[in-house]
């Protein structure tokens, strides 16, 4: 055993013996002030055992912090620091549960959970709910790999994202589909915004991935009724425009008319053949078999 352990030992014990219970560390070190940082630190050891077999516990760790402190030579956090990295280390725990792992964007959990307060809290602020769903991308993976597929569906969330106006936010909703939330827009600004990503991602050099690689999206944009807090109906009302939007061509905006008719926006307003889901419908029949995603 080293001396300084020796002289801990003494002082502990003489420490023990001479100090009846004190009170707080300070009157330790402002009574007996031993010039060791050590002998202190075996001062405070001491104070804090007979403090606890009186069951002054709050005290007792007050004097055993005062020690490390001495006996390391830096600071020991206080109680309140020690809280608030608690609560940093909870909310950075908290946001990464909302994430996704492989996009960063957030993930469905996060989704479901924002869109039932905003219905609720909001009643009177309607919401646009987009769906995308990137085109062939099945296609992409069996030629490229599903390596190579998570490389296109990191760049897709940027791009999407870039596009987004302030108080909205993308959400991965499953394997090649993204949620676009647009609180507060009237529909014709919603279904601008989606038409806006669609454009952006059709005219995005896609070629640093691929030479020939091309991405296109297909959006379906459905908005809540003021007062309407129904989120499964909403997403359903998506769910059906998208499915609409790849039935009429892909690469392609659909939303509803006050009029119930499903049209399309921008560029692909013009083609023919749109299907006419009845609102509220389920999605529509998928694609013939053989035909790539």
């Amino acid at each position: 055993m080293t001396d300084t352990a020796w002289t801990v030992r003494r002082l502990v014990r003489s420490a023990r013996r001479a100090t009846p219970a004190p009170a707080e560390p300070a009157a330790v070190a402002d009574d007996l002030a031993p010039a060791s940082p050590a002998a202190r630190a075996a001062l405070h050891t001491a104070a804090a055992e007979r403090l606890a077999e009186h069951r002054r516990y709050e005290q007792a760790y007050l004097h055993l912090r005062e020690a490390v402190r001495l006996l390391h030579g830096t600071s020991v956090p206080s109680p309140a620091d020690e809280l608030d990295r608690l609560r940093r280390e909870h909310a950075e725990a908290r946001e990464q549960s909302r994430r996704d792992s492989l996009t960063a964007s957030y993930n469905r959990r996060y989704l479901d959970e924002r869109l039932t307060d905003l219905l609720a809290t909001d009643a009177g602020t309607p919401v646009c709910l987009a769906l995308a769903d990137i085109d062939h991308f099945k296609l992409v993976n069996d030629t490229h790999g599903h390596p190579f597929g998570d490389r296109v569906l990191q760049r897709m969330v940027l791009e999407l994202a870039r596009t987004l106006p302030a108080g909205a936010f993308c959400a991965r909703y499953g394997g090649e589909e993204f949620a676009l939330v647009l609180p507060g827009l009237t529909e014709d600004e919603g279904v601008a915004a989606c038409e806006t990503a669609r454009e952006r991602v059709a005219a995005h050099d896609w070629t640093d991935l691929h030479p020939d690689l091309r991405m296109t999206i297909s959006i379906g944009v459905a908005r809540s009724a003021p007062g309407d807090g129904d989120v499964e109906a909403l997403v359903t009302e998506a769910d059906v425009l998208l499915y609409t939007a790849k039935q009429a061509g892909r690469n392609a905006v659909a939303h509803r008319c006050p009029d119930g008719r499903v049209v399309l926006a921008g560029a692909a307003a013009g083609r023919r053949a749109i299907p006419q889901p009845e609102h509220g419908a389920s999605r529509p029949a998928p694609p013939a078999p053989g035909t790539a995603e």
